[in-house]
């Protein structure tokens, strides 16, 4: 069984040879540089110019020695987009959204620090505010002949998207607290920047899936809905709000592609929603956020495992990873495993990305218990 058919079995719910696992498949299931430089020292490969996938969060884009040798079934495919493109060393760096974006000396990421549509006062700013290009055959100039390579490879290739999520981006160029008072206050102002943004994406997914959607198999959106203990915004709010559009968007990407796959991201808390999000369409969620108020993992699959793929909740990025003992790592993979791999319908990934403080030696217990817990045993029912 190669990469490509572990991963479409166990997205179908069927059990494959082995739990399939993903590293560097998206923006939100990759490491970042310091902790793959770290990494590839540890593993004794040769030193190497790393390629960045994702600049505004310092992610590393794994050469193909680190994947070949960790055995990771996923190949991404990233567009030219406000995180990867214009960027290069800059401190300082305004985006195709019109957002001013800040790296401080000896940071780990770019911070926003203006906001383009802070000003606004009424929807007609919104429609005259300069919008990105989103539908550019340039963005995904280089990809196809890449997704062929993969595909020919017996890999499982996986498009990210235009931007974050109509929530988050409505924070982002709206500002967070500001977006959240015109959700309340100025519905007609929260909805413009909302149906904006949701215009773009639909261009962005009709182009980028006219050009390449025969040669996906995933394709990655996501809103961040949930906090640590509760949700950014109330279930009526998404359900007057939020859902619709994000119906409208997941039609239209499977109109673009009927054969592709969406994994739908959203990290914190989101349990109270999930019945929203399989009604309109999502049936992969990522990053399983583990450590949230109603996220535990036995929980979520026994609740929602015939409805939802589960690609993430491996193993905790907050604490268990950075700071946790090889040993204490190995235990919280097994569990992991254990709880959401029965019956198939799991991707390995960590929740969210692996982080700069992660050290590489509690990354290979990560990955040896994977290796160890990870395979199924035939009419068991279990991995």
């Amino acid at each position: 069984m190669n990469s490509r058919e572990r991963l479409l079995r166990a997205l179908s719910h069927e059990e494959p040879d082995k739990v399939p696992y993903d590293l560097g498949g998206t923006h939100v299931t990759g490491i970042a540089v310091r902790a793959y430089i770290d990494l590839r020292n540890y593993l004794g490969l040769p030193k190497e110019e790393v390629e960045i996938c994702d600049h505004i969060q310092q992610l590393a884009l794994p050469g193909e020695d680190v994947l070949e040798l960790l055995k990771v079934d996923t190949r991404g495919l990233y567009p030219k987009t406000s995180h990867n493109w214009g960027v290069g060393d800059a401190r300082l760096y305004r985006d195709e959204w019109g957002m001013l974006q800040r790296m401080e000396k000896g940071g780990l990421y770019y911070t926003i620090v203006e906001h383009p549509l802070s000003s606004a006062s009424s929807p007609r700013d919104v429609e005259n505010h300069r919008w990105p290009e989103p539908d550019g055959t340039w963005r995904v100039e280089g990809l196809r002949e890449r997704a062929e390579r993969f595909r020919s490879q017996g890999k499982a290739v996986v498009l990210k998207g235009l931007c974050a999520g109509l929530l988050e981006m409505g924070g982002r160029l709206r500002g967070p607290e500001q977006f959240m008072v015109d959700l309340m206050l100025d519905r007609r102002m929260a909805e413009a920047v909302l149906d904006k943004v949701l215009e773009l994406k639909v261009k962005f997914w009709e182009m980028a899936l006219g050009e390449l959607g025969d040669l996906v198999d995933v394709v990655m959106e996501g809103d961040d809905y949930g906090t640590q203990t509760s949700q950014l915004v109330s279930p009526r709010l998404f359900r007057e709000v939020f859902k619709p559009r994000l119906k409208e968007l997941i039609d239209a990407i499977h109109r673009a592609a009927p054969g592709v796959h969406l994994m739908f991201h959203s990290c914190g808390s989101v349990r109270d929603i999930i019945p929203d999000l399989v009604e309109v369409g999502v049936r992969i969620l990522n990053p399983v956020h583990i450590r949230a108020s109603g996220m535990k993992p036995e929980e979520l699959k026994r609740d929602f495992g015939d409805l939802l793929v589960f690609w993430g909740g491996g193993v905790d990025t907050q604490e268990v990873l950075p700071r946790g003992r090889p040993e204490e790592v190995r235990e919280h993979v097994r569990r992991n495993i254990e709880a959401l791999a029965p019956g198939g319908g799991f991707v390995f990934t960590a929740v969210h990305n692996v982080q700069a403080d992660v050290p590489p030696e509690n990354f290979m217990a990560m990955w040896e218990a994977l290796q160890e817990f990870g395979i199924y045993r035939r009419g068991d029912g279990h991995a």
